[in-house]
């Protein structure tokens, strides 16, 4: 089994936990309290590491936010990604996949130049597309499967000639894809109608799920539908909901409390489940 997947089935068993604090970080929706910094976005990114480290099993960096803003954004990923406790999963949320010596690349980027223990990649062009990343035995690939957005029905959803949709397709050739259990499949949260079947045809995978909190997937749902036969190898990202705390803070310490309450609130109900 991958060392990636090891650390996460360790910290999801002792904490009876999946919480996977995704740091979307949006420069502008950072509380004041931060602007004084002269980096900002580091700060904040570490104010949330520090508050939610007890609770949280997995860190998921949603790269769009750091490449947004260019050379600067992209230190500012590497900065964050060393601040993250080294026995915490890091997931780059990249959906990346291309051609097989650009897909090599890809995850050179974020195996080697950035130690990540797993990345998100996108299935649409097929096994070769993928091999480069499956091919870093000892990390976690997650392949996009049914995402929690509306436009999942557009393919995702659309029935093969045997009746099945297409995830479920995604689904299988994951499974036989992977390479020392590193096989994992993003599934949202909103589709939990769905959830129960995807575990049960493929036990053997790693699921991430999206979608709880702010897009209104259910928290009760994911983890029980989500784990596997040893309530493990699953992790239920929150993002916004959590790291973007309603009201005004005098100082980081009261920004870093509204967090920590929140992420120990999602962690106590995911114990009641496990």
């Amino acid at each position: 089994m991958s060392s990636a997947r090891d650390k996460a089935n360790s910290r999801i068993k002792a904490l009876k936990s999946l919480l996977c604090v995704g740091l979307d970080t949006d420069p502008e929706k950072i509380p004041s309290v931060f602007s004084g910094y002269e980096n900002p976005v580091v700060e904040f990114n570490r104010a949330v590491i520090r508050a939610t480290a007890d609770s949280a099993v997995a860190y998921k960096i949603n790269t769009a936010f750091y490449e947004a803003r260019g050379i600067a954004g992209l230190h500012d990923m590497e900065a964050t990604l060393h601040h993250i406790p080294d026995d915490i999963l890091t997931i780059a949320d990249a959906k990346r996949a291309d051609i097989g010596n650009t897909s090599k690349m890809y995850a050179r980027a974020f195996f080697d130049h950035w130690p990540f223990d797993a990345v998100t990649a996108a299935p649409y062009m097929g096994s070769d597309s993928l091999e480069p990343f499956f091919a870093y035995e000892d990390k976690l690939v997650f392949v996009l499967c049914l995402t929690s957005n509306k436009g999942s029905s557009d393919f995702e959803e659309q029935l093969m000639h045997d009746g099945k949709p297409l995830f479920d397709r995604v689904l299988g050739k994951v499974s036989s894809w992977q390479k020392n259990a590193n096989g994992g499949v993003v599934v949202g949260a909103t589709k939990s109608s769905e959830l129960a079947r995807i575990r049960s045809e493929a036990p053997d995978l790693f699921l991430l799920i999206p979608g709880v909190g702010t897009q209104g997937g259910s928290l009760e749902e994911s983890v029980d539908l989500g784990v596997d036969r040893e309530r493990q190898s699953a992790v239920i990202n929150v993002s916004r909901a959590l790291i973007y705390p309603e009201g005004s803070f005098a100082d980081i310490d009261g920004y870093e409390r509204a967090v920590a309450n929140e992420a120990a609130a999602i962690h106590a109900e995911m114990k009641m489940v496990l």
